[in-house]
């Protein structure tokens, strides 16, 4: 005779919400802290580098680009490895194999010798990012994705404003005769060895292997993840992605929204620099202030579209404030504080991400997501290229950043305005 079925309380449901979110949340969030670290510290680099190697904006531009090459070709095989593989095999291989890479960056000497360490480092963080994405659907009800999603992603100002002063501190001393922003980059790629070979342990791919939740708790779990799951029969191929109009829509708003946020991730610290006149030390410390504004309106965002059950306006206004931040810094504010202001509001070219990756995950099926994850990222991440190289060349041609600043301001705008005809629910 067949044992009756396990009945969750609500005592057991808010418990199993939880435990979900103190056992992963956290773990994730310092992998994502260290993957974005490692991922841009070439913009502090670049200060260093600048002086002793006589590298320009183009080179830098072009450096910080090349990454996302690489990257883009392998989000889709990544994002699917997690499925047939598991979410502990990839995210520990990734993070010791860019650990690794990150830390011979420090040999650097040439253009070209850049330009191969950070493609390398782009194929070896591939996998991550979308992986994570679709392991949270695999844990997280509707009624809690676009919170865990915040708090995942929110590492991503957070480790700008941890690495701002990190870096800043770094680059002002030598040690053992070897210049600052080569210490730079061993520093910041050792935690991610160790922490990738702490992930493998730690992790369980899904929740019918998490002997750490008790039974009633994770049959609910996965009943109410099955029942939220959408309707469809959609297949998971790169054909039937490709032929979405959905899909399409979402990436390429993806694309016009990474403008904004790549451009300012890599060009901040040397603009602010040129804007403001201080020292490196004192760019690290100032420059973090923004971050920390993105990080608590990523967090407040995230938890009011979760209150509301609203995605779409809360991933627009970010990109309207932040496409009238890099319009307002064209105006080379000279006063301190409204340089700051206007940096801060360029920052929110960061805060949408959690919402529309929460929208994302939603709307499509859940034959889909793992194949349109990788692509949405996938044509993301060519801005990731595009948007840092066009940034230097335009700065190097023009000798002026508002002609970049102004088309990184109307890919935002735009990217808002897309995110408006993102519909509500499939059908």
């Amino acid at each position: 005779m067949a044992a009756p079925p396990i009945h969750a309380s609500d005592v057991d449901k808010a418990q199993t919400r939880h435990l979900v979110g103190v056992r992963l949340l956290p773990f994730l969030f310092v992998l994502y802290v260290v993957n974005y670290i490692d991922r841009t510290n070439l913009a502090y680099a670049a200060l260093g580098m600048s002086r002793t190697l006589g590298f320009n904006d183009r080179v830098f531009g072009f450096g910080a680009g090349i990454f996302f090459v690489s990257y883009l070709a392998l989000q889709i095989p990544g994002a699917r490895m997690v499925e047939r593989l598991g979410v502990r095999r990839v995210i520990s291989s990734c993070m010791v194999a860019w650990g690794l890479l990150t830390v011979l960056t420090a040999l650097v000497h040439t253009p070209i010798q850049l330009y191969v360490a950070r493609f390398v480092l782009g194929a070896a963080e591939a996998g991550f990012f979308p992986g994570v994405i679709v392991y949270l659907s695999y844990w997280f009800t509707r009624e809690d994705r676009a919170k865990a999603i915040s708090n995942f992603m929110s590492a991503i100002p957070l480790s700008s404003m941890l690495g701002s002063p990190l870096a800043g501190w770094i680059l002002g001393h030598e040690w053992l005769g070897v210049d600052g922003w080569r210490w730079l980059f061993v520093v910041e790629g050792a935690p991610a060895i160790v922490l990738g070979a702490a992930a493998y342990f730690f992790l369980a791919d899904r929740p019918t292997d998490a002997t750490w939740l008790d039974p009633a708790g994770r049959d609910w779990l996965l009943r109410t993840l099955e029942e939220e799951t959408p309707a469809g029969n959609a297949k998971s191929s790169l054909r039937d992605a490709l032929a979405s109009p959905l899909i399409c829509l979402l990436a390429g708003l993806a694309f016009l929204a990474y403008i904004a946020q790549y451009t300012f991730v890599f060009w901040f610290p040397l603009l602010f620099k040129r804007m403001s006149g201080m020292t490196d030390l004192h760019v690290g410390l100032w420059g973090a202030l923004p971050f920390l504004c993105s990080f608590l309106l990523m967090q407040i965002n995230g938890w009011h579209s979760d209150r509301l059950a609203e995605r779409r306006w809360h991933s627009a206004i970010p990109l309207f404030v932040a496409a009238a931040g890099f319009l307002l810094l064209t105006t080379r504010p000279q006063p301190m504080p409204v340089l700051l202001i206007f940096s801060i509001m360029a920052s929110t070219a960061l805060v949408y991400l959690p919402t529309f990756w929460a929208m994302s995950s939603e709307i499509l099926s859940p034959a889909m997501v793992a194949t349109a994850v990788g692509l949405i990222n996938s044509v993301g991440s060519i801005a990731g290229f595009a948007a840092p190289y066009v940034f230097g060349y335009l700065e190097t041609a023009t000798g002026s950043p508002n002609s970049g600043l102004t088309l990184t301001a109307l890919c935002s705008f735009a990217g808002g305005l897309l995110m408006l005809r993102v519909p509500r629910q499939v059908g």
